[in-house]
């Protein structure tokens, strides 16, 4: 039996369109992106299959081309699918920090930064660059590590946040373990950014350690 073959209440594609996605499964969207199945499965029992495979939903979406692609029923096709899929949301996220805009929720700064880090199997140190105003100018990935850190040389950041012409810029790097809660040595570096920035008239107004489930923010802790 196919999925045409079901009853329309419980077709994934039907579901979406009668009550919206969030009603639905982790496979049965995952249903949807695939299309169709494979000889003797339906594409909701590839899609649990492939779930149980790769660990769940947000594994998946997260492999790397060679692991994703060796899967049944993906492939070069599908991977770049993906990729577009998730950039759209990406940027979906960034529109409410687009260049001009005047920051007035941290939930989106939180959440736009997060999809941009989160997933990231190494360390990544970035600034959020602000006008005097608190308005977006840019967004920018300044330095790449390990699993286990990055060096970030504050000279390279000043440099960087007065070719922006920032005026405040909020700092960003992700921990690859998972865990949000800052360790003394970005404790330590923070300060050391915030004397340097402020040399040249510009304010740090918060550091954002992004985990796995969670965002960490400096100025909520009182580390600022």
């Amino acid at each position: 039996m196919t999925i045409s073959d079901w009853p329309a209440s419980e077709r994934p594609r039907e579901k979406l369109l009668k009550d919206g996605a969030g009603i639905l499964s982790d496979a049965e969207l995952l249903a949807i992106f695939l299309r169709t199945g494979i000889p003797g499965k339906t594409a909701v029992d590839l899609a649990r299959e492939l779930l149980t495979r790769f660990g769940g939903l947000r594994e998946l979406l997260a492999a790397q081309r060679g692991e994703f692609c060796a899967a049944p029923g993906l492939g070069d096709a599908k991977y770049a699918q993906l990729q577009a899929a998730l950039e759209m949301g990406r940027r979906h996220l960034e529109q409410e920090l687009r260049r001009g805009a005047a920051l007035t929720s941290s939930q989106d700064t939180q959440d736009y930064l997060r999809a941009c880090l989160r997933d990231r199997p190494y360390e990544v140190f970035g600034c959020l660059y602000l006008d005097n105003r608190h308005r977006v100018l840019a967004f920018e990935e300044l330095f790449r590590g390990t699993l286990n850190g990055t060096a970030v040389y504050p000279r390279e950041v000043v440099r960087r946040a007065l070719a922006r012409n920032a005026a405040a810029v909020i700092l960003v790097h992700n921990h690859p373990s998972g865990v949000a809660d800052p360790s003394r040595a970005d404790e330590a570096l923070t300060q050391r950014l915030k004397e340097a920035l402020s040399l040249v008239d510009i304010r740090v107004l918060d550091h954002l350690v992004i985990g796995d489930r969670e965002v960490v923010s400096f100025c909520d802790r009182g580390l600022l």
